[in-house]
């Protein structure tokens, strides 16, 4: 059998290539919208996809599943849940496809795919079994999806706090509670292939080891070991889930309904000095600044978004931005495909031409308009007027722990949405933990004529001076 995890690191995200090398055919578990890579990957084995299956409809990301029933692909997709839960674009479409339920299986070559219905992050959620027949008549691993991580399992509020479907939250955790009881039964030999690992918003504890063993997290995770009883589990993996982002919901809508056909990736081309000022001249445009937080606070054009190249690219951009959003770029020229890639990612395709940072150099020599961002350390604080708030953009877990007498809490990634409930009529100083999640936001808020100045500084140089 052959076996090769994929990892994107922004999204914390990982897809499955299980291959029968003695007919040369492949499935992928929960691939990825970019499919080339999979297929590339498989070439290279010599391995032809035959099949590709997502364990869930997937929040966080678009799937690949439509790109490879395109492609002529037949494609696993969960039956389970109800009427809601259905993937609307296969239920009676021309692909080739199967619905599965619990217990059905399909094969690829000598390996054999059994599907586990596995609810309470998702109600329609599959776990799959992957049995090598050449080797072995039981699972050698299980691919979990969002359901079980190393470290944590899934977190059952997605429904409630990101797709808004009220009254969710806590009879998905007793359905969750369940599962984790079945969960137990495995042998404790058996290889547990998680969906996402540290830093991705499906979980509150994910760790960063690409997989796991069902006896390890028996004895070491800490949400199943909560499962002492029902009660007791609903309020541990409860409590302290951070807030979605913003995005969840369409990536959510979009899977379910199915995700755009729009060819591969978008193509954006270099723009001159003038397109960039016919850019920055129409609000209705999005500039979205790559480039670090010192560079950007020191000139940027006027009205640009900012979120640099790390691993909360996505997060950030698709909190800030919506999928009807003409989007242009400031980023560098070998890092292009990159950004875009990871835009396409996540549903936003409108990416029509890009800059490099020379070429804001070139635009402010030829008269082009350059704004500044003010930045400011936690030495303000003493300094505030009454006019004057803190805007604390950390999760609503930190804020809790410890946060500035009077401020307002917003967590990042629901800022868009949010801002609405501050004041034109103050001036905002906005902070996180170090600076980085407080200057994406005052990027935002300024785009949006919000007067606001990025206080750049360790939380932890004031946290003996704030309210606990």
């Amino acid at each position: 059998m052959y076996f090769k995890q994929f990892f994107d690191d922004k999204l914390a995200q990982y897809a499955y290539l299980i291959g029968c090398q003695a007919n040369g055919t492949a499935v992928v578990i929960d691939p990825m919208r970019d499919i080339d890579q999979y297929i590339d990957a498989a070439a290279k084995e010599n391995l032809t996809i035959v099949a590709a299956a997502d364990t869930h409809i997937h929040a966080d990301y678009i799937s690949g599943l439509r790109e490879f029933a395109e492609r002529g692909v037949k494609v696993y997709a969960s039956d389970e849940g109800d009427k809601d839960w259905k993937y609307e674009w296969l239920m009676g479409s021309d692909y080739d496809y199967v619905l599965m339920n619990d217990g059905d299986e399909f094969k690829v070559g000598n390996i054999t795919i059994k599907a586990w219905h596995t609810p309470g992050h998702t109600p329609e959620h599959l776990s799959f079994f992957v049995t090598d027949g050449a080797a072995a008549d039981e699972p050698m691993g299980v691919a979990t999806g969002d359901f079980v991580f190393v470290g944590d399992v899934g977190r059952p509020d997605l429904l409630e706090s990101a797709a808004d479907i009220v009254g969710m939250m806590e009879p998905s955790a007793r359905t969750l509670f369940k599962t984790v009881e079945e969960f137990k039964k495995l042998p404790p030999y058996v290889q547990v292939w998680p969906g996402h690992g540290a830093g991705s918003a499906c979980g509150k504890a994910l760790g960063a080891i690409p997989e796991t063993t069902v006896g390890y997290e028996l004895k070491y995770n800490n949400s199943i070991k909560s499962a002492s009883s029902e009660d007791n589990f609903v309020n541990f993996i409860l409590e302290g889930q951070p807030e979605p982002p913003l995005y969840f919901a369409r990536m959510k809508r979009d899977n379910k309904i199915g995700p755009a056909l729009i060819g591969g990736l978008p193509k954006a081309r270099r723009l001159t000095t003038r397109e960039l000022k016919e850019v920055a001249a129409d609000s209705s445009k999005v500039l979205l600044d790559t480039r670090e937080r010192g560079e950007f606070a020191a000139g940027h054009v006027p009205g640009s978004m900012l979120s640099p190249m790390n691993k909360q690219f996505n997060t950030v951009a698709g909190s800030y931005i919506t999928e009807d959003d003409d989007i242009y770029l400031v980023v560098e020229e070998h890092r292009l495909e990159e950004a875009i890639r990871d835009l396409f990612r996540i549903g936003l395709d409108r990416v029509h031409g890009y800059v490099t940072p020379r070429d804001l150099q070139l635009y402010r020599q030829q008269g082009g308009e350059m704004a500044t961002l003010e930045v400011t350390s936690f030495d303000v604080l003493g300094e505030l007027g009454e006019n004057d708030a803190v805007l604390d953009v950390r999760k609503l877990s930190e804020f809790q722990e410890f946060h500035v007498n009077g401020a307002v809490n917003i967590a990042h990634t629901r800022l868009l949405p949010k801002k609405a409930e501050l004041s034109k009529d103050k001036k905002y100083f906005v902070h996180c933990q170090s600076g980085g999640r407080s200057a994406v936001s005052a990027a935002l808020l300024k785009r949006f004529g919000f007067n606001v100045a990025l206080i750049d500084d360790e939380v932890e140089k004031i946290k003996s001076a704030v309210t606990a």
